[in-house]
């Protein structure tokens, strides 16, 4: 249980740290955006054929809690120690090769994989659900903003 509570806590700790960290994007100057979006469901798809999922089960060892001599008042006893369960994850032993496996796809596409800094909420509210139909030249002011089930959106601009 002391185990599970904690793993809980820094699983949370770490998906609120995401948020804020920057976005990976695959990325070539002028490339039409449908386009590098077709190419990703490809590369990922193929990526997913030649290193497909591959789960195992796997266990952190036990934890011994040593006993000891508890006193009070001039009484003392002997509590003893207990083992305590390590808990079982899973893990996907492929998961590493299948994004190595996408990212030489999608460089041999002409995209290269860099991390833009994720853009404030006021500029993607400013943006709104509007796609450009290019990827924009980067800038330094550039910025990216991640929504589910789409690839990441890249603002040139951002203030």
């Amino acid at each position: 249980m002391f185990f599970a509570k904690h793993t809980f806590a820094a699983l949370l700790l770490v998906s609120g740290l995401a948020a804020c960290g920057p976005v990976p994007v695959y990325y070539r100057a002028g490339a039409d955006v449908a386009r590098r979006d077709a190419d990703l469901l490809s590369c990922e798809v193929s990526a997913l054929r030649d290193a497909p999922v591959a789960t195992q089960i796997r266990q952190h060892p036990r934890i011994y809690r040593p006993g000891g001599e508890i006193c009070r008042n001039g009484r003392c006893y002997h509590r003893a120690g207990y083992w305590e369960d390590g808990g079982i994850y899973t893990v996907d032993v492929n998961a590493d090769l299948r994004g190595r496996v996408e990212q030489s796809c999608m460089a041999s596409k002409g995209y290269q994989s860099i991390a833009l800094k994720r853009c404030p909420q006021s500029v993607a509210d400013a943006v709104g659900t509007r796609r450009a139909s290019t990827l924009p030249t980067l800038t330094q002011t550039s910025c990216a903003i991640a929504r589910r089930g789409q690839a990441p959106q890249i603002v040139a601009t951002a203030p």
